[in-house]
């Protein structure tokens, strides 16, 4: 084995104390859920605008 197998590899692993790698992409992610649940809410009759 060579010396780059035994090392290991923190850089692929997000930090705990750090920001979320993705900040952008989760914030969309969750605007679309909520439209979804909108979606759903008014398909069900659940909310009737």
């Amino acid at each position: 084995m060579t010396a780059q197998a035994n090392k290991p590899n923190d850089t692929a692993v997000a930090k705990s104390a750090s920001k979320p790698p993705y900040p952008f992409r989760t914030i969309v992610s969750l605007i679309l859920l909520a439209g979804n649940f909108l979606v759903a809410a008014i398909y069900f009759h659940t909310l009737n605008p």
